[in-house]
């Protein structure tokens, strides 16, 4: 592909009030491989919404927590940057819960083209 890495924003403590800069950790991994099946999207957009602060708690909730440790869950829009599906071409913008990362793998059922 190329030089570039993934870079994650991870839950590194549960917020005690309003979510401080120490409860996030950022690292850098390789970018994931495409498996038959699956799209790579290079995220454009973030979305910042409500709902992501209590899904930072460990509470039973109408949606799982995200865990120590996990990339923070929410909804991007980015471009697809290599696909093994028959269904999304390289350049298709698309949306779905790509989480804080530059590059995210998912397979074809979990996206949606625009």
């Amino acid at each position: 592909m190329n030089s570039e890495v993934n870079i994650k924003i991870l839950l590194a403590a549960r917020p005690q009030g309003f979510p401080e800069e120490s409860d996030f950790e950022i690292v850098e991994s390789e970018i994931p491989k495409v498996e038959e099946g699956h799209i790579l999207v290079k995220t454009e957009y973030l979305s910042l919404d409500p709902y992501m602060r209590g899904r930072m708690n460990d509470v039973k909730s109408y949606a799982p927590s995200v865990e120590i440790g996990d990339v923070m869950v929410g909804g991007a829009v980015g471009r697809v940057v290599e696909s093994r599906s028959p269904l999304f071409s390289v350049g298709e913008t698309v949306e779905g819960r790509l989480g804080w990362q530059s590059y995210a793998l998912f397979r074809w059922y979990w996206i949606e083209a625009d």
